[in-house]
């Protein structure tokens, strides 16, 4: 999936400047697709030049002018048609899962560091993710919120990514477990070859 396909998502709770993009795709994006603000300004100025986005001046006072996007209806467009295509499955790459798969011949302590890291973050990412939920229902159940809600994709996003992080949680804690269970008793076999 391409960044564009992401910003153009974004853009459809309204009109917003590149520093409220990059600022909002925390809140907004950021449990399935993560940019850099610099590839984001990039991605935008490609897409207004495409005609997907349209900018508008701001002018502030104390402050720079600032542009502020929209979506055209070209942006639209194209928007429905990626929405159309069939979805590619997730390829994974993750560094902490290679050092996991060679735990049992590398540095023990630094990987189990390394997954109580990460632990730590999926921990943070949950209550981030947390906080936006209750902001979105404001005090309304989440049957409440369906119901009534204009549009529901973000929440349903934020759900994923909540989930996400929960199995994330689920398995750093038992991975430490094993890990822990593993360094108080002896081995009983040797090394894959060996006799």
């Amino acid at each position: 999936m391409a960044l564009r396909n992401a910003v153009l998502a974004a853009l459809l709770e309204g009109e917003a400047s590149g520093y409220d993009l990059a600022k909002g795709f925390d809140a907004s994006v950021a449990n399935f697709w993560m940019a850099t603000p610099q590839q984001l300004y990039r991605e935008l100025d490609r897409m207004e030049s495409e005609g997907l986005i349209e900018a508008r001046l701001v002018q502030q006072e104390r402050r720079p002018n600032k542009r502020v996007f929209s979506l055209t209806e070209a942006g639209r467009g194209a928007l429905r048609a990626f929405t159309a295509e069939p979805a590619k499955p997730p390829a994974m790459r993750d560094e902490l899962m290679v050092k996991v798969y060679a735990v049992d011949e590398g540095d023990d302590e630094a990987v189990r560091a390394a997954i109580t890291e990460r632990l730590e973050w999926a921990r943070g990412k949950l209550a981030h993710y947390d906080r936006i939920r209750a902001r979105l229902l404001d005090g309304r159940t989440e049957d409440e919120y369906l119901a009534g809600a204009d549009r529901v994709g973000p929440y349903l996003t934020l759900m994923g990514g909540r989930a996400y992080e929960r199995e994330n949680i689920r398995w750093a804690e038992q991975a430490l477990l094993i890990l822990e269970q593993r360094a108080s008793v002896p081995r009983q076999f040797g090394s894959p070859g060996t006799a």
